[in-house]
């Protein structure tokens, strides 16, 4: 019996910042999340919300310190580009299901206008079932694992947002007719559902054929690493991928405090001064410049909400050109 080769044990270690991620297809959020954080020997990590398996794109990593804001990135409003194949229906909404029907594409109603009130009639607050297929969970069980069982369990409809959504004719990888959309919309949408529902209202049925996520919260594609790059770096190399914490906080306005505000700031007291009222503010220390975590500001008052340990910061610091420190500049 040949004897197994003894596994290299990886040494884990702080790493604190945001990787964004060009997820491929075929490999589910944490599957991406597991193999980055090998490569980085990140001790701690979360991504942002889940990206099906079946879509690419933007998928911020959060490791270290990141993690704690999370939640920001989850919420925040995304943006995808998607085909949708006119005249046949799938059982997951998407091409990985079996044919449910197939339906003649009518011409007349694909024409300019039909195509803009339907753009119309889906852009704004909507309702949506959500599908079988998802991983949204119903007594402590993901609807897709009820699907697999063949069993068909009752969804309440969700309210979501679609704040844009353009519509145009277009073919998909086949050849066949179909509708290209890109949607800024909510979190909670499922844009498989869009694209059924979308088939729906054209008289012909949808499902989509392809998916990518081109941004998050005003992070963009374009600054994302895939993982065959990541892989193909050296060490140095990936830890520059790895942006700063406040990354994740762009949306905030910026406060510094001094050396004696920053301690009692990161003990939890509340701080007076002349800043506006603000509900998220990205608090930083100063000499040397550092963040602390964030709050709001009202009346006045510097309020904590979310705060990086002491020793966060140190290793953040201890890592961290003087150069590179800061990428917020204070506005309050």
């Amino acid at each position: 019996m040949t004897a197994r080769a003894p596994r290299i044990r990886v040494q884990r270690r702080p790493v604190h910042g945001v990787l964004l991620l060009d997820k491929p297809l075929g490999l589910s959020s944490n599957d991406a999340l597991q193999k980055a954080k090998w490569l980085l020997r990140a001790e701690k990590a979360g991504h942002t919300g889940t990206l099906d398996p079946l879509a690419s794109g933007v998928l911020p990593l959060c490791f270290g310190a990141a993690t704690k804001f999370s939640q920001l990135q989850l919420d925040a409003p995304k943006t995808y580009e998607a085909v949708a194949r006119l005249g046949v229906t799938t059982t997951t909404g998407d091409a990985e299901g079996d044919v449910v029907d197939r339906r003649d594409v009518d011409p007349a109603r694909l024409a300019p206008e039909r195509l803009a009130a339907v753009q119309r009639q889906f852009t704004g607050p909507i309702r949506q079932v959500p599908p079988m297929h998802s991983a949204l969970k119903k007594d402590g069980k993901a609807l897709y694992e009820y699907a697999r069982a063949g069993i068909a369990v009752e969804r309440e409809a969700r309210d979501v947002v679609i704040h844009a959504l353009q519509l145009s004719l277009a073919e998909d990888a086949e050849g066949q007719p179909a509708v290209r959309l890109r949607v800024t919309c909510s979190k909670g949408t499922y844009i498989r559902t869009l694209g059924e529902d979308v088939g729906a209202a054209l008289g012909c049925g949808a499902h989509l054929t392809f998916l990518r996520r081109v941004d998050t919260g005003g992070l963009g594609v374009e600054r994302c690493v895939t993982l065959a790059a990541l892989e193909a770096m050296d060490e140095a190399a990936r830890m520059d991928c790895v942006q700063p914490v406040e990354t994740l906080l762009a949306g905030h306005a910026a406060v510094t405090l001094d050396h004696d505000n920053t301690a009692r700031f990161l003990s939890g007291v509340r701080r007076r001064g002349p800043w506006p009222d603000a509900p998220a503010v990205a608090v930083f220390g100063d000499e040397p410049r550092a963040l602390l975590g964030v709050g709001r500001v009202a009346a006045g008052e510097l309020i904590p909400e979310r705060l990086l340990s002491p020793q966060e910061i140190a290793q953040i610091l201890e890592s961290t050109p003087r150069a590179e420190r800061g990428t917020l500049e204070p506005t309050l």
